[in-house]
């Protein structure tokens, strides 16, 4: 018998408090914050530039060339040509910016559009971008931008359209990918009968959905432009002479890197502390745009739901009974709220009985046959109180390898559509087989027995009956 009145309530938040916003969650990654905190700083410093007390970075002085770090008027020292480090590395910090940024709008926009259209029309289309795509990601990235600035001369102008062309495939192909999984979902052709135009679904309804995608991409794709644009000012085709960015400081310490290694270590120790705070950063929003984080389930599910009872029936289980579930609770804890999927059920069946859970979508039925074996995703599940016992033993305190030989020997479950749950790169008979090997250790003889015997029954033609 059951207790179908606590089943058939939909699950209702205990409190609702919301879930964690894109801010705290970023916060909660301690690594995210730390580069967001040296990211902060560093893009204060460069736009402050103009206002600080800083000598002019291009001024020159022989008399005070290669001063160490901390001479009187020169924080961080001077070059060969006696110029201010600490105002080139800020001034040069702030254009090493500038490019990397510019550069990665100019690739996402490019390469966006470019997955969006290709995934989106399919077919020809397709074929000719994807092919042109692939021409460019066939030269190494490195060297084809090298190609690209002989072509156009040196200069950071050149240099920015350099690496920006080169980084639009990567784009591209991402954006690509996705777009063309998407224009094959129900809502594309919801939209489509409705009488949207292509333009309309592209940028109305597809867009918005792979926009996460593109920001994440971006976020972790403005270090690469940094370091690349850095690559070619170091090898004279970036800035050119007296502008400074991070990377032309750096081939100017080469020079006296023997003698005086702190004029390249300056603009070296820059370009770590800028790149890697991106990268973490960039981590840190890619984590926050997963929608799995968003709904704040923090962490991968484990292998069973945890059992965090706040108190447990006293009384074993009743006599006579085969499965005796009493007063099992599970709640959903998303962010800030505690949902009730199952709130309180009594069940208790008996030797060839079968028992039939009725409610409506959501009740909590399917939550309940999940929560016997433990097989409700932790986070953001748990079983909050009650006991299920299964021949005198308590499943929710019994261990994990226990649950383990229980499940599909003892219980066993056949969800909605079963076929998903099977590997696309083996046969059905091999993971039948897999199945009963988990409880039932089998020689290699029988392993090929009983293969052949689903073999016979699932796979040959059927007969028609006398």
């Amino acid at each position: 018998m059951t207790d179908a009145s606590a089943n058939t309530a939909p699950a209702k938040p205990a409190k609702k408090s919301g879930r964690p916003s894109a801010l705290k969650l970023l916060l909660n990654n301690t690594l995210a914050t730390g580069g967001l905190i040296v990211f902060a700083i560093i893009i204060v410093i460069a736009l402050l530039a103009p206002i600080l007390p800083l000598q002019p970075p291009n001024v020159t002085d022989p008399s005070v060339r290669l001063s160490p770090p901390l001479t009187d008027g020169h924080l961080l020292g001077t070059d060969a040509l006696g110029r201010d480090l600490l105002s080139r590395l800020i001034w040069g910090t702030r254009v090493s910016l500038a490019v990397g940024v510019s550069a990665t709008l100019i690739a996402a926009f490019f390469g966006s559009l470019i997955g969006l259209v290709a995934g989106y029309a399919g077919g020809r289309t397709d074929n000719i971008l994807m092919r042109g795509i692939d021409m460019v990601m066939a030269f190494p990235y490195i060297l084809l931008a090298l190609a690209i600035v002989a072509v156009l001369g040196p200069g950071l102008l050149n240099a920015l359209y350099a690496i920006a062309v080169v980084n639009i495939p990567f784009f591209a192909r991402n954006i690509r990918g996705m777009t063309l999984g998407l224009s094959r979902r129900e809502f594309v052709d919801a939209a489509r009968l409705s009488g949207k135009s292509h333009f309309a679904i592209l940028f109305g309804e597809v867009l918005p959905n792979v926009l996460p995608v593109i920001i994440i991409t971006m976020s972790t794709t403005i270090g690469w432009m940094i370091l690349e644009t850095a690559g070619l000012s170091f090898l004279g085709l970036g800035a050119q002479p007296p502008q400074a960015d991070l990377g032309s400081m750096l081939g100017d310490g080469r020079k006296v890197l023997f003698t005086d290694a702190y004029v390249s270590m300056v603009p070296g120790l820059m370009i770590f502390a800028l790149v890697m705070s991106i990268n973490l950063l960039g981590d840190g929003i890619r984590d926050v745009l997963d929608p799995r984080l968003k709904s704040g389930a923090l962490a991968r599910p484990g292998a069973r739901t945890a059992v965090k009872r706040e108190d447990t029936p006293a009384r074993g289980q009743k006599p006579g009974t085969v499965l005796d579930v009493q007063d099992m609770r599970t709640e959903f804890h998303i962010g800030g709220s505690i949902y009730k999927a199952v709130g309180g059920i009594d069940i208790h069946m008996r030797q060839g009985e079968c028992v039939g859970l009725v409610g409506r979508s959501g009740s909590g039925k399917s939550v309940t046959a999940m929560s016997l074996m433990g097989l409700v995703p932790t986070p953001p599940g748990r079983i909050a109180g009650g006991a299920a016992w299964l021949d005198n033993e308590d499943l929710f305190a019994a261990s994990d390898e226990r649950i383990r030989q229980l499940r599909g020997g003892a219980v066993s479950h056949v969800f909605q559509d079963p076929l998903s749950t099977l590997h696309p790169l083996f046969t059905v008979g091999d993971q039948l087989v897999e199945a009963i090997q988990a409880h039932q250790p089998l020689s290699k003889r029988r392993r090929a027995r009983r293969r052949q015997h689903f073999w016979n029954r699932f796979a040959s033609p059927m007969r028609p009956s006398g």
